[in-house]
């Protein structure tokens, strides 16, 4: 008998921060408009990333980034996400590109919104 995880089941290569930006880098792959992963952030994130950072999200060895958004399609920074946790997700694809939305909520993370805006 063999145990096998779900072929939804995405463990990140690699976490990194430069020039302002958290890129989680997960396996080389398919993936596919409409459908759910769960990505799991299993390496540590840098302590030098800031927490406004915004997260984004490499496959293999492209250069190309995906924005991880929450569910309201709003950039995750890096104060909303935690090591060694499963986020799920759903892939979201345009003409030019794509999205990773995340289905739950984000970890706690500051509310930095503006009170009004001034014009």
């Amino acid at each position: 008998m063999s145990c096998k995880l779900c072929e939804r089941f995405i463990i990140s290569n690699e976490v990194t921060y430069d020039s302002g930006v958290l890129t989680v880098n997960i396996p080389t792959g398919s993936y596919k408009d409409g459908e759910q992963y769960c990505i799991v952030i299993a390496q540590t994130i840098p302590d030098t990333a800031i927490i406004g950072a915004p997260v984004v999200i490499t496959i293999g060895e492209g250069t190309e980034t995906y924005n991880l958004v929450n569910r309201c399609c709003k950039p995750v920074t890096a104060c909303g996400i935690r090591s060694r946790r499963r986020y799920p997700v759903r892939v979201e694809t345009t003409s030019s590109g794509g999205v990773f939305k995340m289905l739950g909520r984000t970890c706690c993370a500051p509310e930095n919104n503006l009170a009004a805006l001034e014009g």
